[in-house]
């Protein structure tokens, strides 16, 4: 009988006695779930290979002296040397599979399964060591059919997707394991055939309960347009439907027909605003039931669920085995290209999915090559069909041309809703009144006041702050930025929405930044918008007259004697300025004219070489991951004086972090950049929580406003003058 050797060992509960589990069960437990994940597209031999070779390095007399030791079943035992063991199944792997790219395929996924993908430098001096002598090298029956790989972007993702099984299933194993409570609350979730017959049964209750208007006959032509799409094969395409023409639940009408009719697994939507994600996930739970929804970002208020519910939640946010994810850009692309396994552990459930990205014209063209490469693999190799959604649709497909060079996009995008449909100018509800002459603060102030109704959208923080302090503080007259913590921005814009109902409310004035711009369901009658991108200023004319229930009403866009901030907003506004020769800035061809030009400004489309560090023989994978990220700019998080947000803050000394409370503070979260953070230490109203190295608070009740929000000046050197 051969000795077996230790993976994982706890106390049973029930007899209060060491249990372990062996190496060997846990190799097969790991290889025959991985095996599975990989199934999904076509290399399940590779997954369990992987789950089979992993952990050879636990025979290591070492490591067996390491688990005795840490888990404090036998604790004064001596570990006689390295006890590490991630590196050696990828030498056994090398071992048994000599030829390259097999082992290639094999060896960072299997060496990184708890540290993460290593670049390929670092690598190849791990590989360098000898395999230990107390470890065995099995007998594997292997058929490794070598993936079709045609681009060379292909392969980093390849890697990753097989890297995502292993660190799944062994997460997964060990947790059946170690949790098996835990382990058996996951699954049990509907089928998209049972989602489809729920939206169906929403979609005839709304039909039924609807007046006979245009704007209803018109979101149902849509849909009618969706499901006859949705018979198609997995693809690329494209929901082109302005404001007010339900393109949220008719791209998940056809979502799911699509899923039924070409067997995929599920469906997420990658939602670049945090607004639109908590808007979207409110309506598909109310829909679907909230076990078959995740909502997956940082700004969620975990009070408003029950225990058992986030528990849950909580759970699936690690792998998304859910039918229906809604997240953000951010988590879905960084997770595409990071190293990490925390990351990458939930991506191989993209795989047989619906991709939809929905306000699409937002994906960052700093890294728009990456992006578009990743997509067109996860078509091809991974049946996932991607959906563009806007009301404004940018240009993915063909030829993308910059200063610098240029790069071939998508194939042919399918458009589901076909030009002659006309629906820009069908859902008209708006004109443009565009004066590009430089205005002061108090101009545009001066304008507003003209209005008793009216939002003013502007680019930065300040320029919020400036024309609201000049406007008289009458009737409902309102700031929105996020130098509000996220739970303060909540609740102004559900004010806002209530006056807006409330007839007897006559005077509503709103200065925000672009945060309502997307996915806020608002309904202005005069809308001011500071100048911008061609985007950005058709979804701010969508919060005015949105519902249609007046004549066309105007959208001001102004300018402000100051220059716009350096980088996209500034190239975005002069290829808005540099557009000529449009009769209509609503229609498909204006959009067209735009982003070529923007495109045009742009010196390339990967600022961070991204594809220097993954299209090549040799790959980095660490290092890209640290270079992929959509949001670089430095920002510290401070948790501010608003409601209770100190009683959290004095839990979080007494109880120590946990994962509820951590979310629980999020809300009183604002992030601040470094100029405002010194400026908010030197003014000696910030404190460093002890224990926790990026953890602030600025307790001082004068430096958070009701209105405004966070304040950055000095107040207490104000005051001092003053006395």
């Amino acid at each position: 009988m051969h000795k077996q050797h230790i993976s994982h060992l706890k106390i049973d509960s029930n007899t209060d006695k060491w249990i372990f589990q062996s190496n060997e069960e846990h190799q097969n437990g790991v290889a025959d779930l991985s095996m599975q994940f990989a199934s999904a597209f076509g290399m399940s031999e590779w997954g369990r290979v992987l789950g089979l070779l992993h952990d050879k390095g636990k025979e290591q007399k070492t490591f067996q002296q390491h688990i005795l030791k840490e888990s404090g079943c036998n604790p004064d035992i001596v570990v006689e040397g390295d006890y590490k063991h991630a590196y050696v199944g990828a030498l056994v792997a090398k071992e048994m599979f000599n030829k390259p790219p097999y082992y290639q395929l094999i060896d960072n996924i299997i060496m990184g399964h708890h540290r993460g993908l290593y670049d390929d430098g670092e690598k190849r001096e791990i590989m360098k060591k000898s395999i230990p002598s107390d470890v065995t090298l099995p007998s594997l029956d292997a058929n490794l059919t070598i993936p079709n790989i045609t681009e060379r972007y292909d392969l980093h993702t390849v890697i990753r997707m097989l890297y995502s099984c292993l660190v799944d299933a062994d997460r997964l194993d060990t947790e059946r394991f170690m949790l098996p409570e835990q382990y058996n609350r996951r699954g049990g979730k509907s089928t998209m055939s049972d989602l489809l017959s729920l939206l169906n049964n929403h979609l005839q209750y709304l039909k039924s309960n609807s007046s006979d208007t245009e704007v209803n006959n018109i979101r149902n032509e849509v849909q009618q347009y969706c499901i006859k799409e949705s018979e198609n094969n997995i693809d690329f395409y494209s929901l082109t439907v302005p404001t007010g023409g339900g393109k949220t639940l008719s791209s998940v009408l056809w979502a799911l027909r699509h899923a039924v009719n070409n067997n995929l697994q599920r469906v997420i939507i990658a939602i670049p605003y945090t607004s639109i994600i908590v808007q979207t996930a409110a309506v598909l739970k109310n829909i679907f039931g909230v076990e078959n929804v995740l909502e997956h970002h940082s700004d969620i208020n975990e009070n408003d669920a029950d225990e058992e519910y986030t528990k849950t939640q909580r759970l699936a946010t690690e792998n998304w085995d859910y039918p229906i994810i809604v997240t953000t850009n951010v988590r879905l692309f960084e997770s595409l290209f990071s190293n990490k396994a925390s990351d990458c552990r939930k991506i191989h459930n993209i795989a047989n999915s619906v991709l939809i990205l929905d306000e699409v014209q937002a994906l960052p063209i700093d890294f728009l090559q990456p992006i578009v490469n990743v997509l067109d693999t996860l078509k091809r190799l991974f049946r996932v069909s991607v959906l563009f959604t806007t009301a404004s649709q940018p240009i993915l497909s063909g030829e993308i041309k910059g200063t610098l060079g240029c790069f071939e996009a998508l194939p042919n995008i399918h458009e589901i809703v076909p030009e002659e449909a006309n629906l820009h100018d069908r859902l008209r509800r708006v004109k443009l009144d565009i004066n590009d002459n430089p205005q002061s603060y108090y101009d545009i102030a001066n304008q507003l006041i003209q209005h008793k109704r009216v939002l003013c959208i502007v680019n930065t923080r300040n320029d919020a702050k400036e024309i609201f302090s000049r406007l008289p503080k009458e009737g409902i007259t309102l700031h929105l930025s996020r130098m509000m913590c996220p739970k303060h921005v909540r609740t102004t814009i559900e004010k806002i929405k209530a006056a807006l109902k409330d007839d007897s409310e006559t005077i509503i004035r709103v200065v925000s930044t672009q945060l309502i711009e997307a996915g806020v369901d608002i309904d202005f009658p005069v809308v001011f918008r500071q100048s911008a991108g061609l985007d950005s200023i058709l979804q701010a004319a969508g919060r005015c007259n949105r519902e249609g229930k007046l004549d066309i009403c105007t959208t001001h866009v102004f300018a402000l004697q100051k220059p716009l901030p350096r980088g996209l907003m500034s190239q975005a506004n002069n290829a808005r300025l540099n557009t000529t020769n449009v009769d209509d800035w609503f229609s498909p061809h204006a959009m067209t004219l735009y982003f070529k030009n923007l495109y045009s400004r742009q010196e390339n489309f990967d600022k961070k070489n991204i594809t220097k560090d993954l299209y090549c023989k040799e790959m980095n994978f660490e290092t890209a991951s640290k270079n992929f990220r959509l949001i670089d700019e430095k920002t510290t998080s401070v948790i501010v004086n608003w409601e209770n947000s100190l009683n959290l803050v004095e839990q979080l000394k007494t109880k120590g972090l946990s994962y509820s409370l951590m979310k629980e503070i999020s809300q009183y979260s604002v992030n601040v950049r470094d100029n405002d953070l010194k400026k908010l230490i030197e003014a000696g109203v910030i404190e460093k929580i002890d224990n926790y190295d990026n953890l602030f608070v600025v307790s001082y009740c004068k430096n958070y406003d009701e209105l405004v929000g966070l304040i950055t000046d000095n107040y207490w050197l104000e005051e001092t003058y003053i006395q």
